[in-house]
């Protein structure tokens, strides 16, 4: 098997890093526009091998996409980060012509692959990537709820004291402060649902911190956060590559589910040898579909910008 990641930045470097370290391919590509840092970070990493016990040959590149060639997993972080102020909204203009042309080259050379999308603002890259590249949708993956629902555990398990690894928790919508939708009704402990130990303040504190997560450590260091949107990019990797059929909420293409056409969005979804294998409805309340649809509204404006490029 074989895996590129475009962006050597920090969210790519350390995708990478996860994926190279549990064995998830026999090849693993680095690539980045920059001079040398594909290649600094790839042969760094190399020399953890031994230290960490993995196999994996990780090759940098520099713009070289003839490297990448054969690949079954494409993951797509480069891209401007997010700065202290910024909304994903102004990421869209120089982004947009990043991911496709990345898109553009990829499949140039691995026509079969399956693409993550990590870039910001994620639902309309994602979306952008869908429709310049005419690949069946279930190979289009916008990794946005991944992180979220993570961030929603890690918010819960500090309220609720337990270890985040004993909760199910989702995040839907959209990958944005103000668009996804933390599904607290539905958050279970152990099969228990949360809201059973929770007051309802903690309840809407847990909601609103989850959804100004990114911001709140962009706020911190002065940049996108990047140890877990590599570490969720890592695992739809090994879902896919080791066919899991995990249960994510991913941002993928809808045709009528939950409502909505023509968009990418955050739904549980479950991941596979094949992509996107499956939509699952959560059958969310009258309230939690009118939030969803003000989500879909909100990423739609976003879309639209891509018109006036």
């Amino acid at each position: 098997m074989k895996v590129t990641v475009v962006g050597a930045g920090a969210v790519g470097a350390t995708c990478a890093d996860n994926i190279a370290r549990k064995e998830l391919c026999n090849e693993l590509v680095l690539l980045d526009i920059k001079e040398g840092i594909a290649e600094g970070k790839a042969q760094d990493m190399m020399q953890t091998a031994t230290l960490l016990g993995f196999d994996t040959k990780i090759t940098g590149s520099t713009n070289d996409y003839l490297k990448t060639a054969n690949s079954d997993v494409v993951v797509i972080t480069s891209g401007l980060p997010r700065k202290p102020g910024m909304t994903r909204e102004e990421l869209i203009g120089v982004n947009a012509g990043i991911v496709k042309g990345v898109c553009e080259n990829i499949l140039k050379h691995s026509p079969n692959a399956i693409i993550i999308v990590i870039s910001n603002p994620m639902d309309t890259m994602t979306y952008l990537a869908l429709q310049s590249t005419g690949l069946p949708k279930n190979r289009i993956i916008g990794m946005g709820g991944t992180l979220d629902s993570s961030r929603f555990k890690y918010q819960l398990s500090q309220h609720l004291g337990c270890s985040p690894a004993d909760l199910n928790a989702v995040v839907v919508g959209g990958h944005g402060d103000t668009t996804m939708i933390p599904l607290i009704r539905l958050a279970t402990w152990n099969s228990t649902p949360v809201t059973n130990f929770l007051s309802a303040e903690q309840q809407e504190k847990i909601v609103k911190d989850t959804m100004v997560g990114g911001a709140t450590l962009t706020a911190l260091i002065g940049t996108s956060a990047w140890y877990a949107p590599g570490a969720a990019g890592a695992a739809l990797v090994e879902s896919i590559l080791r066919d899991e059929k995990k249960l994510f909420t991913c941002c993928v293409a809808l045709d009528g589910e939950y409502g909505q056409k023509d968009i990418c969005l955050g739904v549980p979804v479950i991941i596979g040898k094949n992509g996107w294998e499956k939509i699952l409805d959560f059958k969310l309340n009258d309230n939690e579909q009118a939030i969803f649809n003000k989500s879909a509204d909100a990423v739609r404006s976003m879309n639209d910008v891509l018109k006036t490029l």
